[in-house]
């Protein structure tokens, strides 16, 4: 028999471990060991391909649905993988979405309209629970999502990469342009694509020691580092201290912009 106090005990440690497994402190079963399924990767690159080049896409969007799970949860094996598949999908299908089934803000964003492995996903899911690693859309990036649900916790990149909000593409002129990821390459084409956004979209004031950024960085300032983490990411790329400079942020220009590639 277990008393009340035990009984007590295990309660709060049960729910604690739960608390924790919810936000991903703590690892979930089945994540793959295995290498990367190349072939896999790059479909979302041929998918992408095919949406530039006004081609048609149902056969590779059924074969990207006809996947077995766990065969997509094992193909994405690592951080890079997840990063270089999801992007390529998302910038295909927001495409897609807009220009092929007329999808407007914001159901093409919180409508479950893409199947993946027989897993039917949002572009919110794919940014948010996938690439972001289950962070809530509406918290700066400070707050978790609680209960993101298994397959998705399964898919997310184990680590938040910022750069990844210099590669995705909404339609919106103030979106970064629309570029094609490589697995062997991405951690260059990221920097590339961080290196590129800044430079052209930063605006800065050494009179009055401001610097304007993209609405971008406000939107997801914790994945950036906060204030402070900002300012080092503007000098690794800009190549100048804004250490004792103001923050401003631009207003986000949500004028349609299809078809924005970058090469």
């Amino acid at each position: 028999m277990v008393n009340g106090k035990k009984m007590k005990w295990i309660l709060v440690i049960t729910g604690l471990v739960l608390a924790l497994w919810a936000v991903g402190l703590l690892p979930v079963a089945g994540q793959s060991n295995k290498e990367p399924d190349r072939k896999l990767i790059a479909l979302s690159g041929k998918l992408l391909l095919q949406v530039k080049m006004d081609e048609p896409v149902d056969s590779l969007r059924k074969a990207l649905a006809m996947m077995i799970t766990d065969s997509l949860i094992s193909g994405l094996a690592d951080d890079d993988a997840r990063k270089t598949f999801w992007i390529n999908i998302y910038n295909a299908y927001f495409q897609i979405l807009a220009t092929k089934e007329k999808k407007t803000r914001p159901a093409i964003f919180k409508e479950k309209l893409i199947t993946i492995g027989g897993v039917k996903l949002s572009l919110d899911q794919i940014e948010h629970g996938i690439l972001r690693r289950y962070r809530a859309k509406l918290s700066l990036g400070y707050l978790p999502q609680f209960f993101p649900g298994k397959t998705i916790k399964q898919l997310a990149v184990s680590k938040i990469d910022y750069r990844i909000h210099f590669a995705l593409n909404c339609g919106a002129t103030s979106c970064p342009p629309i570029a094609f990821y490589d697995y062997g390459k991405i951690d260059k084409q990221l920097s590339i694509a961080a290196s590129s956004f800044l430079k052209t979209d930063t605006q800065i004031n050494p009179q009055k020691k401001t610097v304007m950024v993209s609405r971008i960085l406000q939107w997801f300032k914790a994945d950036f580092g906060g204030n402070n983490g900002i300012k080092i990411i503007l000098k690794k790329y800009l190549g100048e201290d804004f250490s004792e400079y103001s923050l401003k942020f631009k207003e986000y220009d949500w004028t349609q912009k299809m078809k924005n590639f970058d090469s």
